[in-house]
């Protein structure tokens, strides 16, 4: 028989698989007829009347565009997309010749955003697709790509503020604790391209926007700062935002001149009908393609949550008693109180972490009834955060890996779970991406044993714990059995949990 980390594998594969940018597009794109061509995604279709042109800007988008390129063919006029900084090198590095372009292409590529912060390179590439969008007509479509990290990739500042103005003053915000959608509603406000600016600019053309999600719950104006999406704020919730953090009365000139114009500006409601934004791509899809494979391996598996998020010891201690939980169902009932004890802090717990569309009472009610000695495979997506206090080297998805096992260890220690004994355990974590922090590791497995048996090797997985320091435990423990290696995927969709559970 297969291991669980077999298993555990082939269910990350197949789910990163289905939101790979090629496979993605080749399902949702086609193009129709000759006479008078249809563009179709995923069952719409837009005439194409006149010249078809693609822009594009995120960390996936050069997959995205290779085969939407691919797709279009002689139809494709033109094309420019922006994409971070080394990526072609790298992907030609890692032999995914798919996810490159051809060498005669018509879609221009810059490269910029170093370490994901808007520069000279971006601004450059985001003029471009600006001119491009603002030269269309009502005869033409623009098929725009978008993936995460879109919006350090398209910074176009409403001028006269200058890049390096707006970027000094994010950081401020940020230095203030701004948390990220205050920085991304006081970015969008002084950027001509952001929160619905490319759409508008580029009317009357029609607008057909492909999306690939990486943010919890896939809202259309926060994905890259939603560009060819409706803003839903105004520039007096920018003001509200500066007023709070006390900037208000130490902001640049530049700034201060956008924002009195824009606020004095009568605010006619900007028409989107000319655009239509569609999701190709999401955690929740990943996860429906992961609970498919689960089944097929003979597991009974359930998805949680695809907007898991919150401090990643926290998240931890939902995932052990989780397993515990699932463990005493596996000893047979006659646990009772232990089992009520642990559903009340369950339930504690999630409300605490406050998961958006998190049903843990029907979840728990779903578990109960998979009845006795089924192999069980509980599927999670979103994506944790870990508040840095050491100087190590990791990534959540290893931290989250190296709290579950610990916490698994102190259960048995205590000898609250003697049921985990009766079942064989892999929980795993790993960032669709590939890539996990700084690391080349996309996450990492545990299992109940991990912590005994590092402690036999010298190894204190608490030290590590404190130093931040998951990458190197890994690396060292085992020779690095036990770290998840994929390399670069050209995707993103945040990350994937699973535990996977078979009684011995």
């Amino acid at each position: 028989t297969m291991s669980l980390r077999e298993h555990a594998l082939s269910l990350f594969r197949g789910a990163v698989g289905t939101v790979r940018p090629a496979p993605m597009l080749k399902r949702a794109l086609k193009l129709q007829g000759d006479g008078c061509p249809q563009l179709l995604v995923k069952g719409q279709a837009f005439p194409v009347k006149r010249d078809l042109y693609l822009v594009g800007f995120g960390k996936a988008v050069l997959g995205m565009a290779a085969a939407a390129e691919e797709i279009l063919g002689d139809h494709l006029t033109r094309g420019i997309i922006n994409v971070p900084l080394g990526i072609q090198e790298s992907l030609q590095r890692a032999g995914m010749q798919e996810m490159l372009l051809k060498p005669h292409s018509k879609i221009q590529v810059i490269e910029g955003a170093k370490n994901n912060l808007p520069d000279a390179e971006a601004l450059k590439g985001a003029v471009a697709i600006q001119e491009l969008a603002e030269g269309l007509t009502a005869d033409d479509l623009l098929l725009v790509l978008i993936s995460g990290g879109g919006s350090a990739l398209l910074p176009a500042p409403i001028p006269p503020i200058l890049l390096e103005e707006k970027e000094k003053l994010t950081k401020l915000l940020a230095s203030r604790g701004a948390a990220i959608q205050e920085l991304n509603i006081v970015r969008k406000t002084l950027s001509v391209l952001k929160g619905g600016g490319l759409a508008q600019l580029a009317h009357p053309a029609r607008v057909v926007s492909l999306i690939l999600s990486d943010v919890i719950g896939d809202p259309l104006d926060i994905i890259a700062s939603g560009p060819t999406a409706a803003s839903s704020h105004s520039v007096q919730d920018c003001l509200q935002i500066l007023t709070k953090y006390n900037l208000l009365h130490s902001l640049p000139r530049s700034v201060e001149m956008v924002l009195s114009s824009s606020a004095t500006k009568p605010t006619a409601p900007e028409n989107y009908s000319h655009v239509s934004n569609i999701i190709l791509g999401s955690n929740t899809l990943a996860l429906e393609e992961a609970k498919r494979q689960a089944e097929g391996l003979g597991y009974a598996a359930l998805v949680l949550s695809a907007a898991v998020h919150g401090e990643v010891g926290r998240v931890a201690t939902l995932y052990c008693q989780l397993i515990q939980l699932v463990c005493l169902g596996f000893a047979g009932l006659g646990e009772e109180t232990l089992s009520d004890e642990l559903r009340g802090n369950l339930l504690q717990l999630a409300a605490e972490l406050q998961i958006p569309g998190l049903e843990l009472d029907e979840f728990l009610q779903a578990l109960r009834g998979l009845g006795p000695a089924r192999s069980v495979c509980i599927l999670a997506g979103g994506e944790t955060t870990v508040q840095l206090q050491g100087t190590g080297k990791g990534g959540r998805n290893q931290e989250l890996a190296l709290r579950v096992g610990l916490g698994l260890h102190r259960a048995r220690a205590t000898g609250a779970s003697s049921p985990q004994g009766r079942c064989e355990i892999l929980f795993f974590s790993g960032g669709t991406d590939g890539q996990d922090g700084p690391t080349e590791a996309a996450g990492a497995f545990c299992s109940p044993g991990l912590v005994a048996e590092a402690l036999q090797e010298g190894l204190d997985v608490e030290a590590f714990l404190r130093n931040n320091d998951s990458y190197t435990f890994f690396s060292q423990f085992q020779g690095g059995h036990h770290l998840l290696v994929t390399g670069l995927t050209g995707t993103n969709v945040m990350d994937i949990q699973a535990i996977l559970i078979r009684a011995m």
